[in-house]
């Protein structure tokens, strides 16, 4: 009977200490619009997305939704390093994302990880009127 209790006790305390090691996904968001554009822009098109971030397997999921532009969307894509105000190369490609809601996932590098999870990182869709960005939002928790 005592070796069983402690065979418990054991198996619960593997078990926390695991659950305990267990990465949770991240939540992240980002409000686009063209204020937020460098350099900024009075376009009238706003957008949203929602993301999560998994550590253990460092995948990156989005569902990207946007409306009010210009025109159709050429482009978008997820860009970084870079706070706000600053511009920054691709970093992660937006698959059909010309047309709304586009939803997609990507595997980061570490370095992509943190960089995203430091707030480094904005979405921005790309029209044929502001073929460098119409829409921005920085992607934060």
């Amino acid at each position: 009977m005592k070796a069983a209790k402690i065979s418990l006790i054991t198996l619960a305390f593997a078990a926390a200490v695991g659950l305990a090691g267990q990465a949770s996904a991240e939540t992240l968001k980002a409000t686009l619009n063209g204020a937020s554009e460098v350099p900024a822009n009075t376009s009238k098109g706003t957008g949203t997305v929602e993301a999560n971030y998994d550590p253990a397997s460092k995948k990156l999921t989005w569902k990207l939704t946007y409306s009010g532009l210009t025109g159709p969307a050429t482009a978008a894509h997820f860009h970084g390093p870079a706070a706000a105000g600053q511009n920054a190369g691709v970093a992660v490609a937006i698959p059909n994302a010309t047309s709304s809601p586009a939803e997609g996932s990507a595997t980061l590098t570490d370095a992509q990880a943190a960089d995203l999870l430091a707030g480094k990182y904005y979405v921005n869709v790309h029209t044929a009127a502001h073929p460098g960005g119409e829409i921005r939002g920085q992607v934060t928790k």
